[in-house]
């Protein structure tokens, strides 16, 4: 079990409950969007790739030597769909030296998730993620990233495109698989071109010696809506706070990224910092 769990009420604000999680995610049995306040146990066992307890949280990336051989059979047998697809965005995949990882996503077991890149160096990096359905029902669908180094539409975390793909592609997946809340944002996050990583409680500083101001919670509204936030430490230059706001339905609706909060926390002395000698007026003053 995880080192901390913070549990906190804020129904003044309209939201009925915060959980705070740093080493794992929700057990898979309530779907997103329902209906009213809902406390999940969490699950040390979670499907991201975290082995020791003071380990970050992280979404796994294999090389294509890496994969299991179905994996490897089922991205072969989509390679022409995914060159048609990719095309339409300016993606040609028959130029230049392409390499692709698989992002393992273990909540959308329908799916396989890859992630093309080509490096041309001096800053030059082209980069989109493929989603490809693991049996008849769901379609190849792309995630642009970067071409060239630039965003094509808007940037890849934040752009329309990449939540509509997210929606279709929790669509496509049975009604129990998309329930983990933190995999959930950390696989939408890896598929648009982040390698997410969050720290355990107390567990990370930068080179100022400053400390996230969290680490990932969900808000659940009174009204079904769900927010979940969570601080990127693997981003450069700095980490990144993501925020992912879904509907009652379960559908997601917006995607903020911005820097993460930092504080720096310092030792207290053994005095107090308010302990102030008053002297009281005598009656002459009175």
């Amino acid at each position: 079990m995880f080192s901390r769990l913070m549990i906190r009420s804020a129904l003044g604000a309209g939201i009925a409950l915060v959980a705070t999680a740093a080493l794992a995610q929700q057990r898979p049995t309530t779907s997103m969007g329902s209906e009213g306040p809902a406390q999940e146990a969490l699950n040390p066992h979670s499907s991201l790739d975290s082995v020791d307890a003071g380990a970050h949280l992280s979404i796994r990336f294999l090389e294509s030597e890496q994969m299991s051989s179905s994996d490897r059979i089922l991205a072969a047998n989509a390679e022409s769909t995914i060159r048609e697809h990719a095309a339409r965005f300016g993606y040609d995949l028959s130029k230049g030296n392409w390499t692709y990882q698989e992002v393992v996503c273990p909540v959308f077991p329908a799916h396989i998730f890859l992630q093309y890149r080509q490096d041309a160096g001096r800053g030059d990096v082209t980069e989109f993620s493929a989603s490809i359905p693991r049996g008849a029902e769901g379609r190849v669908r792309i995630v642009p990233i970067l071409k060239h180094s630039y965003s094509l539409f808007a940037p890849a975390p934040v752009n329309a495109l990449s939540v509509a793909v997210f929606n279709h592609i929790r669509e496509e997946e049975s009604d129990k698989a998309a329930t983990e809340w933190l995999g959930n944002a950390l696989c939408y996050a890896a598929l648009a071109g982040a390698h997410p990583q969050v720290p355990p409680l107390d567990a990370f500083e930068d080179a100022k010696g400053r400390t996230p101001s969290l680490t990932a919670q969900l808000f659940v509204s009174v009204s079904g809506q769900e927010t979940i936030q969570f601080d990127d430490v693997a981003s450069v230059p700095h980490p990144m706070e993501w925020t992912l706001l879904f509907n009652r339905r379960g559908q997601l609706v917006k995607v903020i990224r911005k820097p993460a909060s930092m504080f720096t926390t310092r030792q207290a002395g053994r005095e107090s910092p308010t302990d102030k000698q008053w002297t009281l007026p005598s009656d002459m003053e009175h």
